[in-house]
């Protein structure tokens, strides 16, 4: 009788633990992907940093931009006689050097 009913039970059999061997092989291979993800969020890529890098440079630019019109500003008022402009064009002119590409080592 067994000999009967065994031809039935194994593909029930192979039916039910599939979904055990998938879970397993779940189980199994769980710490590589996370490794792999940690890995990924750690890491930064070239494109990255290169974007990274092009944003910070953007930023700057702006930056030198707004102070050269502010210096440009107080430059005109110095002309006109006004010694405070003066003093704060002189100041603007002294930060934008500082601010300038190569007047200072970039950070990486």
């Amino acid at each position: 009788m067994i000999q009967r009913t065994l031809p039935f039970l194994a593909p029930a059999a192979a039916l039910l633990l599939s979904g055990c061997l998938s879970t397993a092989g779940k189980i199994v291979t769980a710490p590589v992907r996370v490794a792999g993800s940690a890995v990924d969020a750690v890491t930064t890529s070239q494109s990255e940093a290169d974007e990274k890098r092009g944003r910070q440079m953007r930023k700057q630019e702006e930056k030198l931009g707004k102070m050269q019109r502010q210096y440009e500003k107080h430059l005109r008022e110095c002309d006109r006689g006004d010694r405070e402009a003066c003093n704060k064009a002189r100041d603007d002119y002294a930060q934008m050097q500082y601010l300038m590409p190569g007047a200072v080592p970039q950070r990486r």
